[in-house]
């Protein structure tokens, strides 16, 4: 049986996502994507402009078809091309090292920020082996 990213599981992510930013004193938007790259959780805080709605969901997109972080996407483009605008904040969820969905936060105060406070999220709820 194939691991999946349950809509309860995506919950909980997109809560301790929004927990760990709400600790550093932060407000985001966080999306929550499945392996089919479909939008199955959104949180946004009250105060969170709304183009980080949908910078969120593309982050946590991208993060899911590279299976890679999207801050080392920007990494990666920063030293090899020039005219790639690709920000921090998408991490792929891998579950028994298959990558099952994504999230992809926006509007924390920088990529750094979003990013970490997906990597919270992952680390507190997902077991890795």
């Amino acid at each position: 049986e194939r691991p999946d990213l349950t809509l309860t599981l995506a919950n909980q992510l997109a809560d301790a996502t929004l927990s760990a930013c709400h600790a550093q004193q932060r407000t985001a938007v966080v999306a929550v994507v499945d392996r089919g790259g479909n939008l199955i959780a959104l949180q946004r805080d009250d105060n969170v402009g709304p183009h980080n709605t949908l910078a969120a969901q593309r982050k946590a997109f991208t993060a899911l078809s590279t299976k890679t972080a999207t801050g080392l996407l920007a990494e990666r483009a920063r030293n090899n091309l020039d005219e790639l605008l690709l920000l921090g904040g998408g991490l792929p969820v891998a579950i028994d090292g298959q990558v099952v969905g994504a999230l992809g936060v926006a509007g924390a105060g920088g990529a750094s920020t979003d990013e970490g406070c997906a990597q919270s999220a992952i680390d507190k709820l997902i077991k890795t082996n």
